[in-house]
């Protein structure tokens, strides 16, 4: 029988246990970590980059790691943790896209990549294959979180005059999250097998856990997307106040 990256699926009295020690991983996170930092330059972007990494160390290393292997809404809850966490505040340390104004099909092609992430890797049968080999595991993380991060970039660093634009693709993105958390939360089966058997020690049946874990991709999803609207729009009106005679 082959075991998962995070290892056999927890119980609750041995969870506190179970932080993930992989040396790669531990290694890997902090050395991405400094070297980002190192290259921010600026003490704000450096602030954001530590932050945004700290929190993707805490969801990989954390015993969350081992809970998603029993709980699909653990694993939508680490996924959240670092599409809406980590990769917004490293997305900020990011060099700014480019500014010149031909430069439009970044924030298409990071919406769409992100989408297709999404969506793919929240399919019953490449969700599934996760749990069977290491190289898929990091794979959905690797394209899932590195998606986000562009996203984000794209999102929170543009000239005013996409602003609109940029609206555009945070709601676009939005609705694409909640869309597919509302298909999760309401389907009337459940459609992981892996968590057909791992669901019962934590009270929830499968069909509860997966309804929980649509539930936490539906609601903080379009919250945060509602966040870069505000903003958006805040920014367009700063721009009108700026033009306005005198």
């Amino acid at each position: 029988m082959v075991v998962p990256y995070c290892g056999s699926p927890p119980v609750p009295g041995e969870l506190l246990e179970r932080f993930n020690l992989d040396p790669v991983l531990l290694l890997a996170l902090p050395l991405l970590a400094l070297i980002h930092i190192w290259a921010s330059g600026a003490a704000r972007e450096a602030r954001f980059a530590a932050a945004g990494w700290s929190i993707a160390f805490v969801a990989f290393i954390s015993p969350l790691c081992a809970l998603s292997v029993s709980l699909f809404s653990a694993r939508i809850a680490q996924h959240m943790i670092l599409l809406l966490g980590a990769a917004p505040l490293i997305a900020l340390a990011l060099p700014r896209a480019p500014t010149h104004r031909a430069a439009h099909w970044p924030l298409w092609a990071s919406a769409v990549a992100f989408m297709v992430a999404l969506w793919y890797w929240h399919m019953p049968d490449p969700y599934d294959a996760t749990f069977s080999s290491t190289l898929v595991y990091w794979c959905m993380h690797i394209t899932l979180f590195g998606s986000g991060i562009w996203l984000w970039r794209e999102l929170l660093q543009h000239r005013t005059d996409r602003a609109l634009e940029v609206l555009a693709v945070g709601a676009l993105t939005s609705m694409q999250m909640g869309f597919l958390g509302a298909i999760l939360a309401l389907a009337a089966r459940p459609l992981f097998s892996w968590h057909f058997f791992t669901t019962s020690p934590w009270g929830l049946s499968p069909l509860q856990d997966q309804q929980l874990g649509g539930t936490l991709m539906w609601v903080p999803g379009i919250a945060l997307f509602l966040w870069v609207t505000i903003r958006c729009l805040e920014r367009l009106w700063s721009a009108l106040e700026g033009v306005k005679p005198a």
